[in-house]
């Protein structure tokens, strides 16, 4: 969904995944986590400050570098985390629009088939034409990967293996 708000435009996507909280939790706070469904190799040092080191390819050739402006994952066993970084969305932008993902757990109804559920926020964006097609493209890339992350822990498939973006 992308929203106007106060301070400017915002992607807001959110997803329930099915799968133990602590997992999907890791996904997000641990490069190895990142690796299974958005990028295909990450440095993460956790910690707010660093940066988030991202390739695409295992050469490292196409890369992203993000640093990373928050990082509250002491309760990652329990299915909690938090992350956020200074991204740029995409390869015309020079100006990084914050994105933070959330992992909170859902209520457990038995058997640990509660889940958990993920929300990506990024923005601000400015609210004016170009920056509107930048906020379209961000949102579809977003809602790709989220969908991925879900598939991967739910139907142990990666999306990425048959159409990589």
């Amino acid at each position: 969904m992308v929203g106007r708000e106060d301070d400017g435009v915002w992607i807001t996507l959110k997803e329930e995944i099915h799968a133990a909280p602590a997992e999907v939790a890791s996904c997000v706070a641990s490069a190895s986590g990142l690796c299974r469904w958005f990028s295909v190799l990450a440095e993460y040092p956790p910690e707010e400050g660093a940066t988030l080191e991202l390739s695409w390819d295992r050469e490292w050739s196409r890369t992203a570098d993000a640093r990373i402006l928050a990082y509250d994952c002491d309760r990652m066993n329990d299915g909690f985390a938090r992350v956020k970084w200074d991204w740029l969305p995409s390869p015309l932008h020079e100006a990084p629009v914050p994105v933070e993902i959330s992992v909170t757990p859902l209520l457990d109804r038995g058997v640990g088939s509660g889940g958990a559920r993920v929300i990506i926020r990024h923005g601000p964006f400015p609210a004016d034409g170009d920056a509107l097609l930048v906020v379209a493209d961000s949102a579809e890339s977003w809602r790709w990967y989220l969908c991925n992350l879900r598939s991967v822990l739910e139907a142990k498939h990666d999306m990425r293996a048959i159409r990589p973006l």
